[in-house]
């Protein structure tokens, strides 16, 4: 009797799952028939080569495709130009693409003598204690003592000589002097003050070796010059001229050997210059920053 399943025996399929292998249909030994088994597993891997294959070449199309797909994007339509296009180039608008700006132009900087050339400009709070500050004044290395200052608008009661016509021809409002003394000499600076820059020059070029300032004393400071021979200067900047006399205590005359009167009238026409310059600097830096 026996005991095998009915109907027909089932074909193993490798690719289904579940199937049953093959056996040898009469064998009573239970032996796989070889044969067949070495039948499918060819057919197997003809199988896995096809679809491999396949597959790369499906990969190769897909990528071709993209690659078109990218070129046709950037290049236009091929077929309407017959064949492929060049790359496609940017076209720069014409003329400088950096921005432009409206050309501005900086101020000029203020003249400070533009502040003292006349009385209009010229406003700052004047003194003696403006032109000449401090108990002492160094010049060049040279310290020399303050002695008295005098302010008077009587230009000519400070003048002597041809000097008092010359100021009060040009029109001198003021006379500002002040007395330094250093090693036996002793000199007076004084600085005439007028309304416009031509009265000042007017002045400087109408004064003479007779247009002398009129030496200031007291205060523990001796007379000087008086009947003697002194030394003095005349110059004049913006609206303003400024002379100095220098010479020894008492009648003694200066000789072209004295040195230190010279070197003593300098610095103090160099010390008056000074400060008038400051002064048109000083107003010029308050107007500009206003």
């Amino acid at each position: 009797m026996s005991f095998g399943q009915g109907g027909s025996q089932s074909q193993w399929d490798p690719w289904k799952p579940h199937s049953q292998q093959p056996w040898n249909g009469g064998g009573d030994d239970g032996t796989p028939d070889w044969a067949a088994l070495a039948e499918a597993s060819e057919t197997r891997n003809k199988r896995r080569r096809l679809l491999f294959v396949g597959g790369g070449v499906l990969a190769t199309v897909a990528v071709g495709a993209a690659v078109a797909v990218a070129v046709v994007s950037a290049d236009g339509d091929d077929d309407a130009h017959g064949g492929p296009t060049p790359a496609a180039t940017a076209t720069l608008p014409s003329g400088s693409a950096a921005p432009s700006f409206a050309p501005t132009t900086a101020p000029p900087p203020l003249d400070p003598k533009d502040f003292i050339a006349s009385a209009k400009k010229d406003t700052a709070p004047l003194s003696p204690d403006t032109l000449f500050p401090g108990a002492r004044l160094t010049m060049t290395g040279n310290v020399y003592k303050k002695g008295p200052t005098a302010d008077t608008k009587n230009c000519a009661s400070a003048a002597q000589g041809t000097l008092a016509k010359v100021l009060t021809a040009n029109g001198c409002t003021r006379l500002i002097r002040a007395t330094y003394t250093k090693d036996g000499v002793t000199a007076t600076v004084g600085v005439a003050v007028f309304g416009t820059e031509a009265q000042a020059t007017a002045a400087k070029g109408q004064a003479d070796k007779k247009s002398i300032v009129r030496p200031l004393t007291g205060g523990g400071v001796k007379p000087f010059c008086a009947g003697a021979v002194c030394r003095s200067t005349t110059n004049s900047y913006g609206r303003y001229a400024y002379f100095t006399i220098s010479g020894f205590p008492g009648e003694k005359n200066v000789t072209t050997k004295d040195t230190k009167v010279f070197r003593t009238g300098d610095d103090l026409a160099a010390f008056a210059f000074g400060q008038i310059r400051r002064r048109g600097e000083a107003q010029a830096a308050a107007a500009a920053n206003q």
